[in-house]
């Protein structure tokens, strides 16, 4: 028994080493010097650490990290629990509430799962710029507050709630909004954190929208701010990297702290033969 455990935790680790190693990178090249990073000759870590890329990476004035990380926890830290409530709110509407138009709303749903991001991007932003979105917080929000994806989850999940317990609600005088609110929402914990991270994780991870949205530096995302580290007129390789690493924390952290929510959550979901 003891001899199977040590090769389990073994195999972990071994497993476990082609992941780490993209963090391993982050971190020994935010602490290598410029003409380090540029050399030819390898090194598992740098001869003399610096943390010159830390400092100029806060210290630039063209480019706000530090506004930038706010922003990007403000849109993740709103856009995450909202984002995932509206999906709850809509997939058991779809799955509960006997209504003849649901089948066509869900059908339309699941159509726009199917058309590509880029065909909606330009239409969104002209929406948005017209509502005076651009350089806002809302701007970058409110437009990837919708997930269907989601949405089908928390379908397929309320289709498979005991309806005994929607009676037995019903019976104490609740309504629709009343069950979804104290007994639908409060048995799907597990779902509700793992798709709350995962938007966590998507919306601080996105680059493409806060770029052309947040066309003030004041209202940059950290993947944005991170990205001026590397232009065609300049290349600032430990301070890329610095960036990196300081953007990674959060998500790494969330991560670890969720992990398990995560699993239970897929679990939930139903993937089964």
């Amino acid at each position: 028994m003891k001899n199977a455990r040590v090769g389990t935790y073994l195999a972990a680790i071994v497993f476990a080493i082609p992941f780490l190693f993209p963090f391993y990178l982050l971190l020994r090249n935010s602490l290598m010097s410029q003409q380090e990073l540029g050399g030819l000759d390898w090194a598992w870590w740098p001869s003399e650490i610096s943390f010159q890329g830390f400092k100029d990476a806060f210290s630039n004035s063209s480019v706000p990290l530090g506004r930038a990380l706010l922003n990007s926890t403000i849109v993740a830290v709103v856009s995450a629990p909202v984002s995932t409530l509206l999906a709850a709110m809509a997939g058991y509407a779809l799955a509960r509430i006997k209504v003849a138009a649901a089948k066509p709303v869900f059908a339309l749903i699941i159509v726009t799962m199917m058309v590509p991001g880029a065909a909606t991007f330009v239409p969104t932003f002209v929406v948005v710029g017209s509502m005076g979105g651009v350089n806002t917080l809302w701007g970058l929000i409110v437009p990837g507050l919708f997930n269907a994806f989601a949405v089908l989850l928390f379908r397929g999940f309320y289709l498979r709630f005991p309806a005994e317990m929607e009676d037995a609600g019903r019976v104490d005088g609740l309504g629709h909004l009343g069950v979804f609110a104290r007994l639908a929402l409060p048995n799907s914990g597990g779902l509700l954190a793992a798709l709350g991270v995962l938007s966590f994780i998507e919306h601080w991870n996105s680059f493409l929208w806060p770029l052309v949205i947040g066309q003030d530096p004041a209202f940059w995302t950290v993947q944005v701010a991170m990205s001026t580290n590397l232009t065609s007129q300049s290349i600032n390789l430990p301070a890329l990297f610095a960036s990196a690493v300081v953007s990674v924390i959060p998500l790494a952290l969330v991560f670890l702290l969720a992990q398990r929510y995560i699993v239970r959550g897929v679990m939930m979901t139903g993937i089964k033969g």
